[in-house]
C-alpha cells in the first residue's frame, strides 16, 4: 500500500532521512520508534504527500501520495488548526469525510447542508467509538488535551480509511484516554493497515 525507494529529505542543509527503502503491505501494523528529531514525523509527512522527497520516490497505492489522501486516516501529533476557530467537534469530525464524494469539490462539501446523511452517521459513529459522543456540539477550543486527541482520532476514523497513520497517539494524555486509544487502534487493525509513531518501544508492544 505504501512504497518508498531511495527517499532522502533535508531541512535546509540538515539531512533528516537518507536513502530510505520501505514497503508497507496491506494489513500490516508498522511501529516507528526513535528519539525526538529523528525524522519519524517527517517520514509520515512524506507518505501523506505533505512534503516532497529531495531524492527518491514515494507511492501510496501505486500513485503519488496526494492522489490517495482520501484513503488514509491521519492523527497528527499537534493539531494544525487554531483552537480559537469557531467550529464544533462534529464539524471537525465531518472533515474526515472530505474527498469521499468525487462528484463534489472539497470546498462545496464544507458548505452547510452539503454533507450527506451517511456522512453525519459516520461522524456520530466515530465519535461514539472514541467515547466522545457527548462532545459533538462543543466548540473545539473548549476541549482538554485528551478530549481533543479523541476528536482527532474520530476525524481519522470517520472516513473508514484503508490506512490509519498515527503520530504519537498516546503522548500527553491520561491513562483512561490512553487505554481507549489503544483499544480503538486494535479494532482498526482488524480492517486497516496501521502505522504509528512512538518514542518508546513499550508503547508499540502494548
Amino acid at each position: 500500500v505504501i512504497s518508498l525507494r531511495g527517499v532522502s529529505f533535508s531541512y535546509h542543509t540538515l539531512p533528516v532521512l537518507e536513502q530510505i527503502d520501505l514497503d508497507i503491505m496491506e494489513g500490516e501494523f508498522l511501529g516507528i520508534v526513535g528519539p525526538n528529531a529523528g525524522g519519524k514525523s517527517t517520514l509520515l509527512k512524506l507518505m501523506l504527500g505533505e512534503l516532497e522527497p529531495h531524492q527518491g520516490r514515494v507511492e501510496v497505492f501505486a500513485q503519488r501520495p496526494h492522489k490517495n489522501r482520501n484513503r488514509i486516516g491521519y492523527v497528527p501529533q499537534y493539531p494544525n488548526f487554531s483552537k480559537s476557530f469557531p467550529i464544533t467537534v462534529e464539524q471537525v469530525v465531518l472533515m474526515g469525510r472530505l474527498g469521499l464524494h468525487p462528484q463534489q469539490s472539497w470546498l462545496s462539501q464544507l458548505i452547510p447542508g452539503r454533507y450527506t446523511a451517511a456522512d453525519y452517521e459516520a461522524a456520530q459513529k466515530a465519535l461514539h467509538e472514541v467515547e466522545a459522543g457527548s462532545l459533538a456540539q462543543r466548540q473545539i477550543g473548549s476541549l482538554s488535551g485528551g478530549q481533543l486527541q479523541r476528536v482527532l482520532l474520530a476525524r481519522a476514523l470517520a472516513g473508514t480509511p484503508e490506512v490509519l497513520i498515527l503520530d504519537e497517539p498516546t503522548a500527553n494524555i491520561d491513562m483512561r484516554t490512553d487505554e481507549m486509544v489503544q483499544r480503538v487502534i486494535r479494532k482498526a487493525f482488524s480492517k486497516s493497515t496501521v502505522i504509528t509513531i512512538a518514542h518508546r518501544l513499550n508503547t508499540i508492544i502494548d
